[in-house]
């Protein structure tokens, strides 16, 4: 009988229990642990992902290309992975605000507060009192950090990934916020979950710009999520009305899974929605300068794209909407907002709202534009 190799289990699963405890009692609704070498097929998946250029112009997905691939690359001396799932599904189909156009389609998780500060505080809470207790080293990362959250989440059993790429759950299907715990500590590791998408393409087939070029893979580029937060500069004029009233995100690959009918009742804990972010009117969002946007949108992650990028989104919303009401503020965004990248977008957005002959007059009409790029918008829409 080898006394040290029971002395080590149970101490693994006093600390796996501990762990577990922790997560349930700040409001996590799932905690299930991994390997760092669990991932194995990873490395070469993102390699094919880099290669054929899906992730646009995020290039540090290629920079920080080693260590999210292997887990160990980024901390040698991890020995377990602990992942949290946090429950934030809405109470509602997000998708029913597309069918109002005077209203601003905003995704899910944007709604709240900026859920890489509530979890990160929740894991630093928990890393605190786990390396207290266990006398290791811990780390915890949200998102941000080299991590790749989605197959870790798998390989622990929290799910899998489904074919929009995103982690499904049996219990809370495509919603849930991930997080991590590297700790040096021997843990008690869950097995993985299988796929159970079958033949369903539901997530498939509501993508509104076709951005799956085919089951399990993602071409960031055509993703109205990159397009509205990631993407700089304009928005490409093909995915312009693909877009409709998306002005920070999209939820319709996740909307479609069947799963979310068999998500469990929210927690106590969960982020709540706010009220004023569930189908703000675009007329509001039109009238906020940067300090305007700065306030309403603090706490949210909204904020980190800054006042110009979101106004250029609210202003492709304008134009899809075809609702001459927001004609005048468009004028006044085209001539007089500081942003070449806003006075360019309002060119769009009033090609969209005027017929072609009242659209040539009045940009005959107009002050001279200085940015080339704004001025190129206006040559195209009169085109």
């Amino acid at each position: 009988m080898d006394v040290a190799s029971d002395k080590q289990r149970i101490r693994a699963r006093k600390l796996t229990d501990f762990v577990r405890q922790e997560a349930l009692s700040l409001g996590f609704d799932l905690c299930r642990i991994t390997a760092p070498d669990s991932i194995p097929l990873a490395p070469e998946r993102l390699r094919q992902f880099l290669d054929k250029g899906y992730h646009g112009t995020m290039a540090w997905m290629e920079e920080t290309e080693a260590r999210r691939a292997e887990p160990k690359t980024l901390w040698g001396d991890v020995r377990s992975i602990v992942m949290f799932g946090l429950n934030y599904g809405p109470e509602e189909d997000p998708r029913g605000v597309l069918s109002k156009p005077d209203k601003a389609a905003i995704s899910v998780y944007a709604r709240n507060r900026d859920y890489h500060d509530v979890i990160k505080g929740r894991l630093k809470e928990i890393a605190t009192r786990f390396a207290a207790r266990a006398g290791e080293d811990v780390k915890v990362f949200v998102d941000t950090a080299p991590v790749m959250e989605k197959p870790l989440a798998a390989a622990a059993g929290l799910g899998w990934q489904g074919k929009h790429t995103n982690l499904v759950s049996r219990t809370h299907g495509s919603w849930l916020f991930l997080g991590s715990m590297f700790t040096t500590a021997d843990l008690c590791l869950d097995e993985a979950e299988k796929d159970h998408c079958g033949s369903c393409r539901a997530c498939l087939d509501a993508c509104p710009t076709a951005a799956f070029p085919a089951p399990y893979q993602l071409d960031a580029r055509r993703c109205i999520s990159y397009l509205t937060i990631e993407h700089k500069g304009p928005i490409p004029h093909e995915f312009r009305p693909m877009i409709g009233n998306r002005i920070y995100g999209c939820d319709d690959c996740l909307a479609a899974c069947p799963w979310n009918k068999f998500a469990a009742s929210a927690s106590e804990m969960k982020l709540q929605a706010r009220e004023d972010l569930k189908e703000p009117s675009i007329a509001f969002l039109l009238t906020l300068d940067d300090a305007a946007f700065r306030s309403f949108f603090s706490g949210s992650p909204v904020k980190r794209i800054g006042r110009n990028r979101f106004i250029r989104n609210v202003l492709i919303a304008a134009g899809n909407s075809r609702d001459r009401q927001f004609l005048e503020q468009c004028k006044a965004l085209s001539e007089r907002d500081p942003s070449p990248e806003v006075r360019g977008m309002a060119a769009w957005a009033l090609s969209r709202l005027m017929d072609r002959e009242e659209f040539r007059t009045y940009s005959a009409t107009r002050a001279p534009e200085t940015d080339p790029e704004a001025e190129m918008e206006w040559q195209l829409a009169e085109a």
